[in-house]
């Protein structure tokens, strides 16, 4: 989702914080100018165009959320925004560990397609100044106090978030786990949007790499286990950089193409997770950047950052293994070295 086609048509704020002891809802939707609308697009287009979304679908008969957007029109926005930040509330007040906040609903267009926006933007605590006249009126006294409900910048992702298409009611959801009777629980799809959350992208890539790791740990000895890491990485991150991701079964073709007994423990951990043949497709310059380089750390404290295209290289960079089996990195065809303090 661009940034630059989103259409803000309306937005209202309600405020829930839970110390106060009751929901402040708005009865009228927010005048807002272009600066407030960039800081909702930034918002949305973080949301729609990161790794972290998931892909979701609502429990039907059981949300309650789902019936009021089932029959969603723009002359109730403003009702059912405050139906909606109602069941909300009430989800935190009765959970003490999930912040306080102020949900903005926003109602957008992007393209030909008609959204609505859950931006739930937790408080954060920061310093301000405050000016206070002096009890004769003869001056000022200015002091420095603590704001404990200053909204995340622009530049700050969310961690509970939702975009709905309108058609037909399908979701991409952000969230963050908070404990909820005991235990930890993605409480913003399961109680409150009461939907099914497939795993992100992030999280799907996750998972693979750390699979690929243990699976090498296990098969291999430590000398092995270096080259066999930097391989697989090397080609994950081609497989990402060419063709925009990879299909999980076709990604342990390559990386285990001589281990049929690795590739198949592999698989065996990738269908516990429904994996086998799924196609991740990380679209966030975030979540694919530690695959852009190679980063080793040898017992001696030495820390090497390699760029993936240097590393695979050989006229740049060269893996040595010595005859008493330690490791040496071969740094090649320096024209310019540099130090920084």
């Amino acid at each position: 989702m661009n940034k630059e086609d989103i259409r803000i048509k309306h937005v209202i704020v309600h405020i829930l914080d839970s110390t106060i002891g009751m929901p402040v809802l708005s009865d009228t939707e927010l005048e807002y100018g272009s600066e407030v609308a960039e800081f909702l697009k930034e918002h949305i287009a973080k949301i729609a165009s990161g790794d972290d979304a998931k892909e979701c679908r609502f429990y039907k008969e059981q949300s309650e959320v789902y019936r009021m957007l089932d029959s969603y029109a723009d002359e109730n926005f403003v009702e059912i925004s405050k139906d909606i930040a109602t069941i909300l509330y009430e989800i935190m007040n009765s959970n003490i560990d999930i912040p306080a906040a102020d949900l903005m609903v926003v109602r957008f267009r992007e393209g030909e397609d008609e959204y609505l926006a859950f931006l739930k933007m937790n408080y954060k605590s920061l310093y301000t100044h405050r000016t206070m006249a002096l009890e004769d009126g003869e001056g000022n006294s200015n002091e420095i106090i603590r704001h404990k409900s200053i909204l995340p910048s622009e530049s700050q992702r969310l961690t509970e978030a939702a975009i709905i298409r309108l058609d037909d009611l399908a979701l991409r959801v952000i969230e963050k786990k908070y404990e909820v009777n005991g235990e930890k629980t993605d409480y913003f799809s399961f109680l409150f949007l009461k939907c099914n959350a497939h795993l992100s992208h992030k999280s799907k890539l996750s998972i693979v790499s750390r699979a690929v790791e243990n699976i090498q740990k296990e098969g291999f000895d430590e000398t092995e286990r270096f080259e066999k890491q930097m391989r697989a990485k090397s080609i994950i991150q081609e497989e990402i950089q060419e063709n925009g991701g990879f299909v999980v079964e076709e990604l342990a073709e390559k990386i285990f193409d001589e281990q049929p007994e690795l590739k198949t423990a592999f698989q065996d951990k990738m269908e516990k997770y429904n994996m086998v043949k799924e196609e991740i497709q990380p679209r966030s310059e975030n979540t694919v950047r530690k695959y852009q380089s190679q980063h080793l750390y040898t017992d001696t404290g030495i820390e090497i950052k390699i760029p993936m295209e240097q590393y695979k290289n050989p006229r740049c960079v060269e893996f040595i293994t010595n005859s008493d089996g330690t490791v040496s990195v071969l740094i090649k065809n320096i024209e310019h070295l540099e130090a920084k303090i």
